[in-house]
């Protein structure tokens, strides 16, 4: 799909649309993030889950790094929106590699990235230090390449239960803050979705607060209100079409067509990707 604007245009465009309340459906390949664009989408993120899960392997940094980027470059061009990357640690255990890595994540044509700050799903979180860092790395690769990069830092604080319960909304605000020091632009907390802590979050740090959605996640007009920027689906469409899918084949195998003959024709399908 051609684009008109350049990469540059885009980045300004995907930071603006922060200044309200961004609602980001998460894409995992070319397809989806094109009927994402005709939903009426005005951003993709994609999914590190659901792309890996489209190629057979867990989350987890189990793609190879070269499998990201092409499926990036696909995804950049099947739509003429901002796309914005989960690109995990970025591949890189060390603020320099990450460096190197961010640049050609930023090849692909993408203008935002959610960045861990954990080198492992499941593991410690790296010190605020290190992950700075590598914040002001990415911001460094970004700088390189003329694009204003919106950095949207996530820590898994709450996620992976780091600390003292108690002192978690603290570890998030301290963490916050010198992240935005570092240039990063958003904070993503997945695993929480208390209304005040994210407005608390959102008032001490000054970032554009993400929050995900979850089973029982506040209405979004909530969040807009409580202080959010940006809510995104993570892996949630991706487990919808996934779902989907299986039903289909289990009926199919069964000898029941009723899902198959309820769904779009192939003609009127494909003309969506004709474009």
């Amino acid at each position: 799909m051609s684009d008109i604007r350049t990469q540059q245009e885009r980045a300004e465009l995907f930071r603006s649309l922060h200044d309200d309340f961004l609602v980001l459906p998460n894409a995992w390949d070319a397809g989806s993030a094109r009927l994402a664009t005709e939903a009426g989408a005005t951003a993709i993120a994609t999914s590190s889950g659901a792309q890996s899960w489209s190629q057979g392997v867990a989350d987890g940094r189990s793609l190879a790094e070269a499998d990201v980027l092409t499926n990036l470059e696909r995804i950049v061009a099947a739509t003429d929106l901002p796309v914005s990357a989960d690109v995990e640690n970025a591949y890189a255990d060390s603020a320099g590699d990450l460096r190197a890595t961010i640049a050609q994540f930023l090849a692909t044509g993408i203008v935002g990235i959610n960045l861990e700050d954990s080198g492992a799903t499941d593991g410690p979180l790296y010190g605020t230090a290190a992950a700075t860092e590598r914040i002001a790395a990415a911001r460094a690769a970004a700088d390189d390449a003329g694009v204003d990069l919106f950095i949207n830092a996530r820590t898994d604080v709450f996620l992976l239960g780091v600390g003292d319960e108690d002192g978690r909304l603290a570890d998030v605000i301290a963490r916050g803050n010198a992240y935005r020091e570092a240039g990063a632009c958003g904070l993503f907390v997945p695993g929480l979705l208390d209304l005040d802590a994210l407005g608390t979050v959102a008032r001490e740090t000054g970032l554009k607060v993400n929050a995900m959605w979850l089973p029982g996640a506040p209405a979004p007009e909530q969040l807009r209100e409580a202080g959010v920027s940006r809510y995104s689906a993570g892996t949630a469409i991706a487990q919808v079409a996934y779902t989907a899918a299986a039903d289909a084949a289990r009926a199919f195998l069964a000898g029941q067509d009723k899902a198959m003959a309820a769904s779009i024709n192939y003609f009127a399908f494909n003309d969506k990707f004709a474009k």
